[in-house]
């Protein structure tokens, strides 16, 4: 596990999008971080393979740390510049914390637009809650929409009336389209 760690640093620094891993990678990481510290915990530190071992360990936090965080502010600088991240590159956690932190970047970054457009929305204007009816086009685990109420899972042809945030950022993904209603 040392060296696909080792490699999927190195070439998450290298790059500067979003490089893919599988969506067990972190579990997989977890575990081994897990193993790391049982067997440390077994053996002298005094010794050369103790020694070893808590090198090992230290790298491992360290490469670890370096990934999450270069991971992280890839996903954020895409949000904010209001481009996808393919969901195909994201672990399970990330994914789940993209759909969380997508549709409020996105208010957010409509707020700014709408100031620069010269105007705002009245307060009780953003408290209607507002829904967009889609049709999913592939096949999508439960989510927890921008109203806090989970959603899915979801089949290819399902139709679901979704928070206008969530439907887009699935729009733009091209997981669903939206249906227009005459």
């Amino acid at each position: 596990m040392y060296d696909e760690l080792y490699e999927t640093w190195r070439k998450e620094k290298e790059n500067q999008e979003v490089q893919p891993l599988p969506r067990d990678f972190y579990a997989k990481l977890a575990e081994y971080q897990r193993k790391l510290k049982e067997e440390s915990r077994m053996l002298d530190e005094k010794t050369l393979r103790g020694r070893l071992l808590q090198k090992e360990r230290e790298n491992v936090r360290r490469l670890t740390e370096e990934l999450i965080r270069t991971r992280y502010n890839k996903i954020m600088w895409k949000i904010s510049a209001g481009e996808i991240v393919p969901a195909t590159s994201l672990t399970e956690e990330e994914a789940n914390f993209y759909e969380k932190v997508s549709p409020s970047t996105e208010s957010y970054l409509n707020l700014l637009n709408n100031i620069l457009q010269g105007y705002l929305l009245k307060a009780e204007e953003k408290t209607k809650p507002k829904i967009v009816l889609v049709r999913i086009l592939q096949e999508m685990p439960a989510m927890i929409g921008a109203d806090m109420k989970t959603y899915g899972p979801f089949k290819p042809e399902d139709v679901a009336t979704l928070p206008v945030e969530n439907a887009r950022i699935l729009i733009k993904q091209g997981v669903a389209e939206e249906i227009e209603i005459k």
